[in-house]
């Protein structure tokens, strides 16, 4: 004998894939399912809704069931209060405990439907029952007696809906090709960007040190210099040799300008770290003259925040690189909320990194040599990415040129 429950979902769930999705991990999890609603959307701006009964062959894989198809936004028809257990220590998870995705997500609390704050993927939701909120809390910042959210019940997820106008991310619709037009998709990837700003928007930018391994360090200094960059994530790598690059002209001791290896070139980059020591920071430098242009000097001449988060391979490291990485993800984590929209330049790692702190709102390009890697990062379920496969150092150039093209003719 079957068991079941009754879930509804609604939305954009026919264009954006997710009526289909959820229809796939049912029957491929061994289960299945009756429409017992389907209203679809009469035009392209009408939601549409879908009441289901979901039948299993026992309990508990009725459970499973319903855990993975709830990240598609699958409610319960009855929704009750979500169920709570305080930790038991700082950093130890309730059993069954909620793991977030990166969707918008809200809790019914006694009655009440409450916004998680701050969501990102693969954390805790923990509710202060004093102030009625509730706070999306990674493991390394749960503290003992915090009253955390065990199971689906009482959570509803709402996944953004593909875009409805013919943007960017439209036109791309969230594939990978070496082969797609690159002039034109970074056209419309510039035109993405200015519309942006000018309502507002602020844009981070990861990036990795191929950025200046390719000739490209002049390339994003401008377009940091013209406005568009509101924050920079890197490591000490991207730091050091655009250092390097502007005290010495190399990077890992090559010679930019000829391509050739310089002799002794290998050590530059500890000259550049060492004059950096000196003056105690980077800032300080920019100030003292000792470093007077490149990607760094154009953050601290316009106040862009720069996050430099270390790891173990790290020379040095620069003084601005944060060590700890707890301490780096927190500092991340202070500007990723308010950013519109991520491009992710060169630096899988790094980017990984920035992305799993990103809600699935967010616009994110993401822009690298290897077809892997860009796949990798557009797998996270955002409805709004873009990959362009790419040297870095032939995408920022035609990047800077269409920003100043197309800002030029919209004057």
């Amino acid at each position: 004998m079957q068991v079941s429950r009754e879930v509804e979902l609604e939305g954009h769930i026919i264009d954006s894939g997710i009526m289909t999705r959820v229809f796939d991990r049912i029957m491929d999890m061994g289960g299945n399912f009756e429409i017992i609603v389907f209203d679809v959307g009469k035009r392209k701006s009408d939601p549409s809704y879908a009441h289901l009964r979901v039948n299993a062959d026992t309990e508990e894989q009725l459970r499973a069931i319903l855990s993975e198809i709830h990240r598609f936004g699958v409610r319960l028809l009855e929704i009750k209060d979500v169920c709570t257990v305080p930790a038991e220590g700082d950093r130890i998870v309730p059993k069954g405990f909620y793991s977030t995705t990166h969707h918008p997500t809200s809790i019914k609390y006694q009655g009440i439907w409450i916004p998680v704050q701050h969501i990102e993927m693969d954390c805790l939701v923990v509710i202060d029952k004093n102030a009625m909120s509730a706070l999306c809390t990674p493991i390394s910042k749960l503290k003992r007696e915090d009253l955390v959210v065990v199971g689906e019940e009482g959570v509803r997820v709402s996944p953004p809906e593909r875009p409805r106008n013919i943007s960017t991310f439209e036109f791309m619709q969230g594939t990978v090709s070496p082969e797609r037009p690159s002039e034109t998709i970074i056209a419309r990837i510039a035109s993405e960007i200015i519309s942006l700003k000018k309502k507002g928007g602020k844009i981070g930018l990861v990036g990795g040190p191929a950025i200046i391994h390719t000739g490209a360090a002049n390339a994003l200094a401008s377009i940091i210099r013209k406005g568009y960059i509101d924050v920079l994530f890197a490591g000490n790598a991207l730091a050091t040799h655009d250092i390097e690059y502007n005290l010495f002209g190399t990077s890992l001791g090559m010679d930019l300008s000829t391509g050739k290896p310089l002799t002794g070139g290998h050590k530059n980059h500890f000259y550049a770290i060492s004059e950096v020591i000196r003056a105690g920071s980077i800032a300080n430098a920019v100030q003292k003259g000792v470093i007077s242009g490149g990607i760094m000097y154009e953050c601290v001449q316009r106040g862009i925040p720069y996050i430099l988060a270390g790891s173990i391979r790290d020379d040095g490291p620069l003084p601005d690189v944060i060590t700890d990485t707890m301490e780096a993800q927190d500092r991340m984590r202070e500007h990723v909320g308010e950013c519109n929209m991520v491009l992710m330049i060169a630096t899988l790692l790094h980017s990984v990194a920035v992305g799993n702190l990103l809600p699935s709102y967010v616009k994110t390009i993401c822009v690298d040599i290897n077809p892997s890697s860009v796949t990798k990062l557009m797998d996270r379920g955002t409805m709004q990415a873009i990959g362009v496969v790419s040297d870095a150092g032939a995408f920022l150039p035609l990047l800077e040129k269409q920003l100043e093209l197309q800002d030029d003719t919209s004057q």
